[in-house]
């Protein structure tokens, strides 16, 4: 059984915001799949639970805010009973180039506030599929408005192909039963 975890924020006014990719990103995978995500107010998530080559996959969406996300986590890896090992989550990163996905298998939070309550909530020991946003100091704001902003009209021009990046990685680690070690890809 796997878990794969897309962070975000829940509402409308979040959808296209940079912080949302991987609501995205788990959004397109479950389109990919003919299957859809449904509340549950128990897990604090929106859940989906599917058959991919044999085993059982679940996909999340927090709907307890970024900043909470290890809220969610922790219930879902509870009632579940998950190993670190079978936790995948995909995120944001402002510090990676727009496209740019980086795999680690554990490590720090990066300053990313939602990773690092997963962290504290469940510990280090689980996967991390960092997608690159871009950075916020070419535009001279804090990170926290940053990611809360809607990709530009060029970013959103590549969002279906990096997307489709992150698709791939993750439909070929599935087939294949392993994650890259690392990868670092545009």
């Amino acid at each position: 059984m796997k878990l794969i975890i897309g962070l975000g924020n829940p509402g409308a006014e979040y959808e296209t915001t940079r912080h949302n990719l991987g609501f995205m990103v788990l959004d397109a995978l479950a389109e990919t799949w003919g299957v859809h995500f449904e509340q549950n107010k128990k897990l604090k998530s929106e859940l989906l639970v599917t058959m991919n080559s044999g085993e059982t996959l679940i996909l999340a969406k927090p709907q307890t805010f970024m900043n909470l996300s290890g809220v969610a986590v922790q219930k879902i890896v509870q009632f579940y009973k998950l190993k670190p090992e079978d936790i995948w989550v995909v995120s944001d990163d402002i510090e990676l180039e727009l496209g740019t996905i980086r795999i680690r298998k554990e490590g720090s939070s990066g300053g990313h506030n939602g990773l690092q309550n997963i962290i504290d909530s469940i510990g280090k020991d689980f996967v991390r599929i960092r997608v690159g946003v871009g950075s916020n100091r070419a535009h001279n704001i804090p990170s926290e408005a940053y990611v809360l902003q809607t990709f530009s009209q060029e970013q959103q021009a590549n969002l279906p192909s990096i997307i489709e990046n992150v698709l791939t990685i993750i439909t070929t680690a599935l087939t294949n039963n392993s994650l890259p070690k690392t990868t670092s890809t545009k």
